[in-house]
């Protein structure tokens, strides 16, 4: 086989730049996401994981110049490379989760070296194609088919890769990309003969065992989860928005979200029966209440209790929870079928939009968000997010706001506290105590200050009563107010607040 022409020569390469950037782009969003799954869901882990690839990209652009020979020699071994640690990061990621005593600089050492290693690429291919395009069309077309690469990249990630591949299928198959960009290469250019034959046993054997980890990747991920959870997996799925696991024992049915715990079936009444009970006792006349989150429907169960209610509008983000939660058997149990009940309509929605756009009005807004641990998380904790609450509510309407925890993330809770007082409301902070958590926080938000304590409950509640609610509206001292600033869209300070709260508390 001879040299293909020229002009069709740098086309080839140019689809390579094409392939290898969306490849390399990819690599960065699954280590991002790993991380935020197995160290927590922070502004942090991504930031860190994002500087530390692209400067690894600047160092293997440097190294690059050292290169010399047979360039596209060099550029179909680093392929190769970069389909062997790129690809097979995030499964050996997983599997070493538990066993290794510094993860995190297991973690940044193969998010280093594939960073490297794609830094060496794109300039390795301007030198192979700078004979054959004047600098200025060299330069533009390469970044050109970078950059188209990078936004394929970027669409495709939490559109199609994660809720359909999941992260070990994603990261192994773009493996498997880069091994055939090697393979093409090779047999796609006469000179490349003389050392044909070694490169493909190479290029066979790193494809086989990308390929062998594709297959096998939910055994791979079932086994990961087996050792990082206590109790059985019974269930698990990566949606656009987060991985969804479910685990269950002897004693509780839990809920992961991204590695972090929602609830126990152990004593999650006490949380949601804390988060409405307070509200709706005060509001005997409600009919109209909005639930933002929730999408366990748990707090929907709790509100379906009063007879006088007659719509309740849920709006989740995720229809994988949602669905989820109106489907499995055990899990209709737990929210007793709240989600299928005709006063019950669900909208998958950003809910920062939703409230932007609604213009009904309610008795109740119920707010069951995660806590603030990013930024997408806390505008929904800002002064624009809770002035559109404000905006929504009845004269005699109140909203209430899962809070994080007093104890833990003092300075977190009352800068919700401060937040929405500072966006009109009379608030009114509580706790309570939940296992599972320990104490944990609520504010009550009023349009006005007319709240009572001691108002009907209906029947069969396990938690709440008169004097509970009296008793979760006093702290003690180590829970006791702290001055913050206000989370406004334009600083997020609560998510600063919230990364200082709990990073002694990480693993």
């Amino acid at each position: 086989m001879s040299n293909p022409p020229d002009r069709h020569r740098h086309l080839l390469l140019l689809l390579s730049v094409f392939v290898i950037a969306t490849c390399g782009l990819i690599y960065e969003l699954v280590a991002g996401t790993l991380a935020s799954y197995l160290l927590g869901d922070s502004v942090t882990q991504f930031s860190t994981i994002i500087g530390v690839y692209l400067f690894s990209m600047g160092i293997g652009s440097w190294l690059s110049k050292y290169l010399d020979g047979n360039l596209l020699q060099w550029f179909i071994r680093i392929e190769i490379l970069v389909g062997i640690v790129g690809g097979g990061s995030a499964p050996l990621l997983f599997v070493l989760f538990e066993y290794a005593a510094s993860f995190r600089l297991i973690l940044y050492t193969l998010v280093s070296l594939t960073g490297v290693l794609v830094g060496l690429e794109i300039p390795l291919l301007m030198r192979i194609l700078e004979n054959q395009l004047t600098f200025k069309d060299l330069v533009s077309r390469v970044f050109t088919f970078d950059y188209i690469g990078a936004l394929l990249a970027s669409l495709i990630f939490p559109l199609v890769l994660v809720p359909y591949l999941g992260l070990i299928r994603t990261s192994l198959f773009f493996g498997l990309l880069n091994t055939g960009v090697a393979w093409f290469l090779l047999y796609q250019f006469s000179d490349t003969k003389p050392y044909r034959r070694s490169l493909t046993t190479a290029i066979v054997l790193a494809s086989l065992a990308l390929l062998v980890g594709f297959v096998y990747a939910e055994r791979i991920m079932s086994y990961t989860e087996n050792l990082t959870f206590q109790d059985k997996v019974i269930y698990s799925k990566s949606t656009s928005y987060q991985r969804i696991v479910l685990t269950t024992s002897n004693r509780e049915l839990r809920l992961f979200l991204n590695g972090n715990l929602q609830f126990s079936s152990a004593d999650e009444y006490r949380y949601h029966e804390a988060l409405v009970h307070p509200a709706l006792q005060a509001l005997p006349q409600a009919s109209r209440v909005l639930v933002l989150g929730g999408g366990d429907g748990l707090a929907v169960r709790e509100i379906l209790k009063y007879p006088q209610i007659q719509t309740v509008t849920l709006v989740d983000l995720d229809p994988g929870m949602t669905t989820l939660f109106r489907e499995n058997d055990l899990l209709l149990k737990l929210n007793e079928r709240s989600l299928l009940s005709p006063k019950v309509q669900v909208i998958n929605a950003d809910a920062y939009n939703f409230v932007r756009q609604d213009s009904a009005r309610y008795d109740l807004i119920v707010i069951d968000f995660p806590d603030p641990s990013n930024y997408s998380i806390g505008k929904l904790y800002s002064t624009a997010f809770y002035q559109e609450l404000h905006r929504l509510l009845k004269p005699a309407g109140l909203a209430v706001v899962q809070s994080t925890s007093p104890y833990i993330a003092r300075q977190s809770f009352w800068c919700i506290r401060n937040t929405l007082a500072a966006s009109g409301f009379h608030t009114i902070p509580y706790h309570a105590y939940v296992p599972s958590f320990g104490e944990w926080g609520f504010v009550l938000a009023l349009r006005n200050q007319h709240w009572r304590g001691d108002g009907p409950l209906p029947n069969g509640l396990r938690f709440i009563n008169s004097r509970t609610i009296h008793d979760m509206l006093h702290f003690p001292p180590d829970m006791a107010e702290v001055p913050t600033e206000i989370n406004k869209l334009n600083n997020q300070v609560l998510v600063h607040y919230f990364e200082d709260d709990w990073t002694p508390y990480a693993h």
